[in-house]
């Protein structure tokens, strides 16, 4: 195996595939809620959704988990779901969606080269919803790494993008 291979730069995540509890349930998170558009159903055991008309960015299917309960949090899986949008004022207008809607939030950060909200879904997988700044304003350590942190994310100034 040749350790000094890298990954070609416009290699990406193309989906996720979820194992859900309720279908329904599902749907009216990950479409309802988030505004995922529904590209193909297979009956009533899986759906297809996607952002953009691509074939799928989310899959969601209850094959080995209808009415299983949520996956134990010290257990090895999936962390979370982290779903990009192109603008502040994108993830501005889910989050007053989701405040609108009084879902829960597990969290808002500033991580320095991104803005991120943290949510679950109602299988309790972990879900993120960020925005990256702009890669010229991303600062770097005198090592040259990433200068990354967690900051508390300003939600007040966030919500006056939508003003913009």
């Amino acid at each position: 195996m040749d350790k000094n291979y890298i990954v070609p730069a416009k290699t990406h995540i193309g989906h996720v595939h979820l194992k859900v509890s309720d279908l329904e349930r599902s749907l009216g998170f990950y479409r309802d809620l988030l505004g995922f558009e529904v590209t193909t159903m297979y009956g009533d055991q899986a759906a297809f959704l996607s952002a953009g008309g691509y074939h799928h960015h989310i899959g969601l299917n209850t094959w080995h988990s209808k009415g299983a309960p949520p996956a134990p949090e010290n257990a090895v899986g999936l962390y979370h779901t982290a779903i990009v949008y192109p603008t502040r004022k994108d993830l501005a207008i889910i989050f007053d969606r989701l405040r609108r809607a009084y879902y829960p939030m597990t969290g808002a950060a500033d991580h320095g080269v991104s803005e991120a909200l943290y949510l679950n879904d109602p299988d309790e997988n972990g879900v993120e919803l960020y925005w990256d700044r702009p890669k010229e304003l991303w600062q770097q350590k005198p090592d040259g790494s990433l200068e990354m942190f967690t900051k508390a994310l300003d939600l007040e100034g966030l919500l006056r993008e939508l003003d913009k």
